[in-house]
């Protein structure tokens, strides 16, 4: 077995008001993919920018040791000089260069002062080739999909003759296909010699890539285990994970049952949307769907079958061009034409992007979560700091959110603890109506489950919730029922006794030709 090619010792990381890491310990052997696993909030994307430079020694307790010496890294670029390279969660391209430039942005092949394209554009290619893009080195960054932007930073750390690479929750934004590129990648620099790290809280792709497993919990190591051992199970590192058994991933819930006669929550009629661009395709086609008080439905569909696209349209019509349909609440017809109309008629949308439609990431937790409903909180057009500070301290606590303060700003906090804000804001407006498009993505099991309890509660209290999720297991876990919609149109309904996820997928990969709702 190889020996540790790198050795982080009793690490302390504090933040005002916060100990981020304490006593933390890391080995990592040279050669292996070592995952590091952990709620959101435990610690693990500090204990990588402690490694990598981005919290500069002496910002930190403890030893960090790479190739047996001992490592004072002042700024991100001397620990990139040692071989160290971390690729962050939210990737830092610049979108109008091209491919080459941004491989070696900072790292240019000059000659006499100046850039040497020539050989620019032929390491490029090979580097490129090396992560399996075939794309033309002067390719613009905006022009090419998010899973080859997450191989071009690689093809960068690549450049920098990496010896560590630190891959941050790498396919977090990614679909399968893409996701599955990046992982067979992974394995094959493992080939060549390269040690990973990988963050991320996918166990199934911990299991298929990494060696050894470390588990973070509330800023401290719990253990390190071989991924190999039969006994490292999911329910293992769940268990290190949470601090307790998830014997059940999901909470108990008592299938909905709606009185008779009584009118749905939200009913949706020959709803069709245009693309906003492409005016003759259709998006959402002939859409029909209802929802009860207290029950949760969810909606299935592969990637550009058009569920955000359908939630987005209803929700003040958000998204395309509105081609015909009609939208009723409890049996009266009702006009979403924008979105304080929607709100108005107690209709919320929790968006699947929640840095860029859901939050103000520069602002604080008490505002986000009173932006929704700014009247709740105000007294002659003037907002209550008092008031509003109370509201979100309610909040805070109920949800669970990880934060020091209500003053904390969205953006430093983790993606768990984002949503939780998410869920907060819109709770906190009232809606009879909750669409949820990917609430739970990009987030772990704990986090997850803390989630779950929360729509399970909202239903209990007669709310009517749309659940949209790509994770099949989580709607056949939460859902009353389930529509599964493919190319823009809806192509079965499900309870929750009759759905199953291979009766969801046939329906999901349905010919787009095929129009009627099926059982």
């Amino acid at each position: 077995m190889a020996g540790p090619v790198l050795e982080m010792r009793s690490i302390v990381k504090t933040f005002p008001g916060v100990k981020a890491l304490s006593d933390v310990t890391l080995t990592v052997r040279q050669g292996e993919v070592h995952a590091i696993c952990g709620e959101n909030g435990a610690g693990k994307s500090t204990l990588m920018k402690v490694l990598s430079g981005v919290h500069p020694h002496g910002t930190y307790e403890g030893e960090v040791l790479f190739e047996e010496g001992l490592c004072r890294f002042k700024d991100i670029r001397a620990s990139e000089q040692q071989g160290i390279v971390i690729i962050h969660q939210e990737l830092a391209l610049v979108p109008y260069l091209s491919l080459a430039e941004n491989i070696f942005l900072g790292n240019e092949h000059t000659r006499r002062g100046f850039v040497d394209w020539h050989e620019t554009l032929r390491h490029a290619t090979e580097l490129l080739r090396r992560v399996g893009l075939d794309d033309h080195p002067e390719t613009r960054v905006a022009d090419i999909g998010v899973g080859k932007q997450q191989l071009v930073e690689i093809a960068k750390a690549l450049s920098k003759k990496v010896k560590l690479l630190i891959l941050d929750e790498p396919t977090s934004a990614l679909n399968d296909e893409d996701s599955g590129k990046l992982l067979d990648l992974i394995l094959q620099l493992k080939e060549q010699g390269i040690t990973s790290i990988i963050i991320s809280h996918k166990l199934n792709e911990i299991r298929a890539v990494a060696d050894s497993v470390t588990i973070l919990r509330d800023g401290r190591t719990i253990e390190t285990l071989d991924v190999k051992d039969p006994e490292t199970t999911e329910d293992r590192i769940i268990s290190g994970m949470v601090g307790r058994d998830l014997e059940h991933r999901f909470p108990e819930r008592t299938p909905h049952h709606p009185e008779e006669g009584t009118a749905p929550a939200l009913e949706v009629r020959n709803w069709t949307v245009h693309h906003p661009i492409d005016q003759q395709r259709k998006v959402v086609d002939d859409v029909s769907l209802t929802v009860r008080r207290g029950e949760i439905v969810g909606i299935a569909g592969l990637m550009g079958a058009g569920r955000t696209e359908l939630a987005m349209s209803l929700f003040g019509r958000t998204y395309g061009r509105h081609a015909g349909g009609t939208v009723l609440r409890d049996g009266r017809e009702i006009r979403t034409k924008t979105v304080p109309e929607a709100v108005r008629h107690g209709i919320a949308y929790v968006t699947e992007d929640r840095k860029h439609y859901g939050l103000n990431l520069i602002d604080t937790i008490n505002r986000n979560i009173s932006l929704s409903a700014l009247g709740k909180v105000a007294r002659r057009g003037v907002v209550d700091e008092h008031e509003e500070r109370q509201v979100a301290e309610g909040f805070r606590k109920s949800m669970n959110i990880k934060a020091p303060t209500v003053f904390e700003p969205v953006g430093k906090l983790s993606g768990g603890n984002q949503q939780k804000v998410v869920l907060s804001k819109w709770i906190f407006a009232g809606p009879e109506v909750l669409i949820l498009d990917e609430p739970t993505r990009g987030i772990d099991v704990g986090a997850k489950y803390e989630i779950y309890t929360v729509i399970d509660q909202l239903a209990a209290e007669g709310k009517a919730v749309v659940f949209i999720s790509s994770e099949l297991p989580e709607l056949l876990g939460m859902c009353d029922r389930i529509y599964t919609m493919a190319a823009g149109r809806l192509t079965g309904e499900f309870s929750r006794a009759e759905a199953s996820q291979e009766s969801l997928m046939r329906r999901m990969t349905k010919d787009k030709k095929d129009k009627e709702v099926t059982r």
